[in-house]
């Protein structure tokens, strides 16, 4: 039977370029993506590669904490 914590959960990816260059400020969901990871096999902070639609380039997104 399953236990009471899943290995996959959950995780928002930020844009480090957008929140770094000040435009992020006001509008702190923007260039969020939603991804998920295994939390025994990646327990340090995850960051990919991804397409931001507002940058229009490739830039690293990190994990953040929980999205308000």
């Amino acid at each position: 039977m399953a236990k009471g914590k899943d290995a996959r959960i959950p995780i928002p990816l930020e844009c480090t370029a957008f929140v770094r260059n000040g435009v992020n400020k006001e509008s702190t969901d923007i260039t969020i993506f939603i991804n998920q990871k295994n939390r025994h096999n990646t327990p340090n902070r995850l960051e990919l590669l991804k397409l931001c639609p507002y940058c229009y380039k490739h830039t690293i997104h990190r994990e953040i904490k929980k999205i308000d």
